[in-house]
C-alpha cells in the first residue's frame, strides 16, 4: 500500500506502507520526521499525524480525531493512498504536555 505524506517542510512523498505495520514505521523507514522516540508504545506523542479531511470521513468511527498517533493506524488495503501530514514539532510537545498532567 502506498501514503502520501506531507513532512513538516510541506513536501509531499510516497511512501510504501506494509500490510500490518504501523504507519509510524514507515513514515520513519521513509526518515519523515516522525521521532517515534517510544518506538510505538504511545506514550510520547512524537509521530502524530493529521489525515485529510476526506480521508477522516471515510475512516470514522475507527478515530476520534484527525490527528491521531501513527503507531495507532496499521497499514492495509484500505488505507492505499492515504493522505496524512506529519504534525509540527510544537503539536507533540503541546500534546505530550497535556498527556503528562492528565488534561
Amino acid at each position: 500500500m502506498k501514503l502520501i505524506a506531507t513532512d513538516r517542510a510541506g513536501v509531499e512523498h510516497v511512501v510504501n506502507g506494509r500490510d500490518g505495520w504501523t504507519m509510524m514505521e514507515a513514515l520513519r523507514d521513509a526518515d519523515l520526521s516522525n521521532a517515534a522516540e517510544c518506538g510505538g508504545s504511545r506514550t510520547c506523542a512524537t509521530c502524530h499525524v493529521y489525515f485529510d479531511d476526506a480521508w477522516f470521513d471515510g475512516l470514522a468511527p475507527a478515530f476520534e480525531s484527525t490527528s491521531p498517533l501513527s503507531c495507532q493506524i496499521i497499514c492495509g488495503p484500505h488505507m492505499d493512498g492515504i493522505k496524512v501530514t506529519v504534525a509540527p514539532e510544537w503539536a507533540f510537545n503541546r500534546r505530550r504536555s497535556h498527556t503528562s498532567t492528565g488534561r
